[in-house]
């Protein structure tokens, strides 16, 4: 396979905005689709520019909702993965219910929500909670269950006790797996909030849209969902970020 230049390879994502820019922008146009139907990029641009103090407030608002509900999915996700991992017995009872936990829809739990806490920033927290936690302790706990047998048999025959078999070389080696699970769930955890701020909410991205959206403001809708998607690359890069600075160990060899 032809190797690109890491100068290229850092420009692809851009070419891929621009013509996906472009792409929207023509299609739209070529097709004469009503902007209150599906506007065009520049209709999305315009408001963008047009209403960036309400996008900027409401968004603040979807941010620092985002990242409290994800900061309580990795510690809760952290603790339960650790602690099922550790442990087969744990592994094997625990994983079919946390499987069908999972599959049941999280926007079913916002009325529940509402009801408990009333309308406002706590639905959204744990909505992005519940939605994100998942992925975290199904990463951790496969990391550290499927620890070489090998391994740890050569650990104990050193002397390794269980705990430290887990600290200095489970964990270590589950660090892969935790920082992947962290991209996927802070891509989720802008899902649920944005789903409950549409339902149970007076403020945030999803407020916006909603209210826009019931006004045909169509362009402000797409402007929210541009919003969204970049918050959600920020984060998303930062965890590569990070990733790549503290596994490294982990990647030497891959391009």
């Amino acid at each position: 396979m032809r190797a690109f230049s890491p100068s290229l390879e850092r420009l692809a994502p851009w070419a891929a905005v621009v013509v996906l820019i472009l792409l929207w922008e023509g299609l739209v146009r070529l097709f004469q689709v009503p902007s209150f139907i599906f506007p065009s990029a520049l209709d999305a641009g315009r408001a963008l520019i047009d209403y960036a103090g309400p996008i900027g407030k409401h968004s603040w608002q979807t941010f620092w909702t985002t990242l409290i509900g994800f900061g309580l999915g990795v510690v809760v996700g952290l603790a339960l993965g650790i602690t099922i991992g550790a442990s087969r017995f744990l592994y094997n009872a625990c994983y079919p219910l946390l499987v069908g936990f999972n599959a049941i829809p999280k926007v079913a739990f916002v009325p529940i929500l509402v009801v408990w806490f009333g309308i406002g920033s706590v639905p959204a927290i744990l909505t992005a909670f519940l939605i994100c936690f998942f992925p975290i302790v199904v990463n951790v706990a496969t990391g550290l269950a499927t620890l070489e047998p090998e391994m740890e048999d050569v650990l104990r025959v050193l002397g390794a006790r269980r705990i430290d078999v887990l600290l200095k070389v489970g964990l270590p080696r589950s660090l892969p797996y935790f920082f992947a699970s962290l991209k996927v769930a802070i891509t989720l955890a802008f899902v649920g909030t944005v789903v409950s701020e549409t339902v149970a909410s007076n403020q945030g991205i999803g407020y916006l849209m909603m209210s826009a959206g019931s006004q045909m403001r169509m362009g402000l809708v797409f402007a929210g969902l541009i919003v969204i998607s970049a918050m959600a690359m920020v984060m998303y890069e930062l965890f590569s970020w990070l990733e790549k600075r503290m596994t490294g160990w982990a990647h030497r060899g891959q391009r």
